[in-house]
């Protein structure tokens, strides 16, 4: 053999190494460089106010920068496409994705731009918060049962506030006048702050809105919070009942979030971040301002958050059926 077609096969064979073995490397030196963290919704939202300290703490364990990309509109689904169709199967972009925009905006949209079943990768979930019915201090409300009576005495004379049509607020409003036997207008606002700001005012008497949003205006008397739509009471109100308690049983809406990649995800890149998030979500420091706010820390395998997101999606589909939702 001579020395040219030697030299030419180690050359070959060397290279054929190489690139069997750049995938592996790739992976091991994960990362190498910053990670971004998409949020579906705007800077200084409710996901924002965790989303912010959690990068932090991930850019701090990975030892790279965690870069936040705050990318809303359309309930979550211009940030899910964007993760799921434009950005690689690497690991160096994450999806803080929640049960709204994962399990019930495929069941409203006609086309959201993504399978979440398909095209995502589940990490961990990270937090959740119960709804809760929410009235204005002005009110004469001071119970569910109060509510449910006065619903009761004039069918379609009372409204509830929402962040918009679909969203778990509407849906949570669906689920009460289910259980109650009641009929409630629906007020559909361009988002939750604008609902409870006319809570306050007095233009509309009740909503159903995530606690870590209301617990403000609650300590400041602004509202008055009649019932927790969680399977326990809160410890940030252990006065106020759960709705099976207060009267309005079965009544469980529970808005989660979660970190996910790209389905295709190398399995050692996702078993890093599963890892190091996991060590977060466990940290008293990183924990406490957090549970503070009315956040109640989660953690979870990427097999757990697949199965519960799995099964809200059944869920939200049968509620959205049944109460023939619709978009605006």
């Amino acid at each position: 053999m001579s020395r040219l077609l030697v030299a030419t096969l180690a050359t070959s064979i060397a290279a054929a190494a190489a690139t069997l073995a750049g995938p592996a490397v790739a992976q091991g030196d994960y990362p190498s460089k910053p990670v971004v963290l998409v949020v579906p919704q705007p800077a200084g939202g409710a996901a924002d106010q965790f989303a912010r300290p959690f990068g932090q703490a991930l850019s701090q364990r990975l030892g790279q920068p965690v870069v936040i990309e705050n990318r809303a509109g359309a309930n979550g689904n211009i940030a899910a496409a964007y993760v799921a169709r434009t950005q690689p199967a690497d690991g160096y972009t994450i999806f803080f994705g929640s049960i709204s925009t994962l399990a019930v905006n495929p069941h409203l949209y006609k086309s959201t731009g993504f399978d979440a079943l398909k095209d995502f990768q589940p990490v961990t979930l990270t937090n959740q918060t119960p709804n809760v019915l929410v009235v204005g201090a002005g009110t004469p409300y001071k119970s569910v049962g109060d509510v449910v009576a006065a619903a009761k005495a004039k069918p379609d004379a009372l409204s509830f506030g929402s962040a918009g049509n679909g969203n778990t607020m509407h849906l949570t409003g669906l689920q009460f006048q289910a259980a109650t036997k009641t009929s409630i207008v629906h007020v559909p606002y361009k988002g939750g702050p604008a609902a409870l700001t006319d809570v306050m005012a007095g233009q509309i008497p009740m909503m159903f809105h995530n606690l870590s949003a209301v617990i403000p205006m609650e300590k400041a008397g602004k509202v008055r919070v009649l019932a927790v739509a969680g399977k326990q009471r809160s410890p940030l109100l252990p006065n106020v009942p759960t709705m099976s308690e207060a009267g309005a049983p079965g009544v469980v809406s529970l808005a989660w979030s979660g970190m996910l990649v790209r389905s295709g995800t190398p399995a050692p890149v996702v078993e890093r971040l599963s890892k190091e998030m996991r060590e977060i979500l466990k940290d008293p420091a990183f924990r406490k301002p957090l549970e503070a706010q009315g956040f109640e820390i989660l953690s979870s395998t990427p097999g757990e958050f697949e199965a519960r997101l799995r099964a809200d999606s059944s869920a939200m589909a049968s509620v959205i059926k049944a109460g023939n939702v619709q978009i605006d």
